[in-house]
């Protein structure tokens, strides 16, 4: 029942939460190094990732459709929509302020759907974690009474054993006094008080 404490490291904690900065500023630079390599103002670059990001919008759409939608599905297609077409304006532009622009644009937008998710999966864990401690709590009390009841059990174990060794003591005792017959006493049978010492004591 005692969970051991796992210690996260630092970088395990710091990671989820840069994701977002560290995946647009990927795209950004990749752009940008494909713009200095012969993207720059290249019609079929530029068409080529415009195709690519309507393609994964629209796969983005149909995965979020209907009751059946799957929204892990949905948002993978739509973040990659969103990377390709970061990387095709800033592979396309000649200068840095328009794919800066979107490139903080992309980042915002990225923070605030993983903030959502953030937040559902904080609640869960609290959610679990209130969970545990009931149950622990509920198991503490089960052990304690069943600590005490054993207790219990053990007390009048020990009261038996205690009563049977000052039985044998007195039976000892008993047969060590002087002129002491335990043939006499069992063929004589054990004597009766007589009923009016009865009547006295009670």
């Amino acid at each position: 029942m005692n969970e051991p404490i796992i210690a996260r490291h630092w970088l395990a904690i710091v990671a989820p939460k840069a994701a977002p900065a560290i995946a647009t500023s990927t795209l950004l630079t990749l752009g940008r190094i494909w713009n200095a390599n012969g993207a720059e103002h290249s019609v079929g670059n530029a068409a080529l990732m415009v195709v690519l990001a309507t393609g994964a919008a629209t796969a983005g759409a149909f995965a979020s459709a209907g009751r059946a939608g799957d929204s892990v599905i949905a948002g993978t297609t739509f973040a990659a929509s969103g990377g390709l077409a970061l990387a095709g304006v800033a592979g396309y532009a000649d200068g840095l302020s328009l794919p800066l622009l979107l490139w903080a644009l992309a980042t915002a937008v990225a923070y605030g759907l993983a903030a959502r998710y953030w937040r559902t999966d904080r609640r869960d864990t609290i959610a679990h974690e209130r969970h545990t401690i009931e149950r622990h709590e509920t198991y503490a009390h089960v052990e304690r009474v069943e600590a005490l009841r054993a207790g219990a059990q053990i007390e009048v174990a020990r009261s038996g054993a205690a009563y049977a060794e000052q039985l044998a003591t007195a039976l000892i005792t008993r047969a060590a006094l002087p002129g002491f017959d335990p043939a006499a006493l069992a063929n004589a049978g054990l004597p009766e008080l007589p009923a009016a010492n009865i009547a006295e004591e009670h």
